[in-house]
């Protein structure tokens, strides 16, 4: 793939279309990802909001295949451990639906597989007075999960890292007061992206009050 041929790549995305079909995609290939298209979807998480425009973020993309190994090696332990009981809980309901055991069955290869992943992007930042500033991350997040989206990647956000955060921080180099919020494993898919499972917009949507009774009606099955 050309220099030009990143440049122009995604461009044409419409915003509402990969809004709506950016699903995540835990499937990925191993197939190298060139630097300058991960360079692209990074900058695309430095367009989003932040609170007086402070850019607290910081994107370290691990792709040397031993480090990504040493991520994966302490990820699926605890993830396989994580996951266990609704594993469990699926075998044992008939009625538990097919769409969650897919699921299931995608984030449990994504931990299986996640040392082939090409990248593995880490979502970091500065804290303001003490806090880590997740609400300001999130948004960077979800501007390169649509940027992937528009270029062709496969991406998915986990925070499971967290589990042995100050040892992953302290391997990538981080400074006291940068810690890390998400990783997002990046790789050609395998499968493709389409419009995910939603509720429809009438049952989250309220106007000027919310309406705890339909509210209460919608959670017991009784009205759409």
């Amino acid at each position: 793939m050309t220099a030009i041929d990143i440049a122009t790549l995604g461009e044409d995305v419409p915003l509402l279309e990969a809004i709506r079909t950016t699903r995540a995609i835990r499937r990925l290939k191993p197939d190298p990802v060139p630097d300058a298209l991960i360079r692209k979807v990074c900058e695309a998480g430095t367009f989003a909001p932040s609170g007086g425009n402070r850019q607290p973020w910081k994107f370290i993309a691990v792709t040397d295949p031993g480090r990504r190994r040493w991520v994966a090696d302490r990820y699926r332990p605890i993830f396989l451990k994580y996951i266990q009981p609704a594993v469990e809980l699926a075998e044992k309901d008939p009625d538990f639906p097919e769409r969650k055991k897919k699921m299931q069955r995608a984030a449990i290869h994504l931990a299986e597989h996640l040392h082939e992943a090409p990248v593995h992007l880490f979502v970091a930042g500065w804290t303001r007075r003490g806090q880590a500033q997740d609400q300001a991350l999130m948004p960077a997040v979800m501007n390169i999960l649509l940027a992937c989206r528009a270029v062709g990647l496969g991406a998915s956000l986990t925070t499971l890292h967290r589990s042995f955060q100050k040892e992953c921080d302290e391997w990538l180099g981080l400074p006291e007061g940068c810690p890390t919020t998400a990783l997002i494993p990046i790789g050609w898919p395998i499968g493709k992206y389409g419009t995910p499972p939603r509720k429809p917009i009438d049952e989250v949507l309220f106007w000027n009050r919310f309406d705890a009774e339909r509210e209460s009606d919608v959670r017991q099955g009784g009205a759409a």
